[in-house]
């Protein structure tokens, strides 16, 4: 299957987010697009809504924002080379993606201390803390 490169090709945005990898199943995709977390053209928009060529859609998926340009049409699942054929990630998204990935390494994960229950030790150090012991 090869995505469309026609310029009045239109199909539905839940569907080409779906397409184009950004979600595993369409549901998925309808509920962020309902969820206010995808705009098409800085609007937010209704999964029913049409995509076309040169459309903007900005994504946010968890923590992570992506800022993408439609350059294909597909309202079917291809393989992932196809997908990525479907967009083109703007150079302020990508830096912005990558200065993020870097601002989650430098930071302490919570709990990584933590190894799993705590020592004798430690509970009496809680209990001094708390008041309990």
């Amino acid at each position: 299957m090869k995505p469309s490169e026609d310029l009045d090709a239109r199909v539905r945005l839940d569907k080409w987010l779906w397409a184009a990898r950004f979600f595993k199943h369409r549901t998925q995709a309808t509920e962020a697009v309902d969820g206010g977390k995808i705009q098409l053209n800085a609007m937010r928009v209704k999964p029913a809504r049409d995509v076309k060529i040169g459309d903007r859609v900005d994504i946010q998926i968890a923590d992570t924002h992506f800022c993408v340009l439609v350059k294909g049409i597909a309202d079917k699942r291809g393989s992932a080379t196809i997908a990525q054929a479907l967009y083109e990630e703007t150079p302020d998204s990508i830096t912005a993606r990558e200065a993020q990935r870097e601002q989650r390494k430098l930071a302490a994960t919570p709990g990584a201390n933590l190894h799993g229950r705590p020592t004798k030790r430690d509970r009496r150090q809680m209990g001094r803390f708390t008041g309990e012991g």
